[in-house]
């Protein structure tokens, strides 16, 4: 009696286990192994009233890779890879959203556009080419340098989500 009941309570825990080797909390559904993240140019300055910052585009590449990576079992390659994304930081620009009695900001807002196009070999029909953007908000007394850091943490983290979720969240 006793060698049967371990011997379902094995196959159940088995059974159990190996379940949850296909589930991904990410939602990730691609079959690709491979995947590629291209340099995202800033040209930012070709739309009126943004402005260039240097190193954003170097920055936003990376926490692209870091979020594929982190979120999915595909490898990250420099070229050929199965999954490609690409594009260019299209807008960046500070304005004012409420103003005081005097006449000057009581809030501005930081807002960050980056065109993507992606590319999937494995898929055709899931290639895409989409704007995505997201702002901080951020007290008219404050200088942009002195909330820098947490406004590209925050701005990062929502659009590489979005793109993430576009390209590779199967909900």
């Amino acid at each position: 009696m006793k060698k049967s009941i371990s011997g379902i309570i094995t196959v159940l825990a088995i059974f159990l286990f190996n379940g949850c080797g296909f589930y991904n909390f990410s939602g990730a559904s691609t079959t690709a192994k491979t995947f590629q993240v291209n340099f995202f140019n800033n040209f930012a300055d070709q739309s009126p009233g943004s402005t260039i910052e240097p190193g954003l585009d170097r920055d936003f590449t990376n926490a692209l890779q870091d979020v594929i990576t982190n979120l999915t079992s595909v490898n990250l390659t420099n070229n050929n890879g199965e999954l490609v994304y690409e594009g260019e930081i299209v807008e960046y620009r500070v304005s004012p959203m409420t103003a005081t009695a005097n006449q000057t900001a009581a809030q501005n807002r930081l807002t960050m556009t980056v065109n993507v196009r992606f590319y999937n070999t494995i898929k055709e029909d899931s290639d895409f080419e989409k704007r995505f953007s997201f702002f901080f908000d951020f007290p008219g007394t404050s200088l942009l340098e002195s909330v820098k850091s947490e406004a590209h943490e925050v701005l990062f983290e929502r659009i590489t989500q979005d793109i993430f979720n576009e390209s590779l969240a199967d909900w």
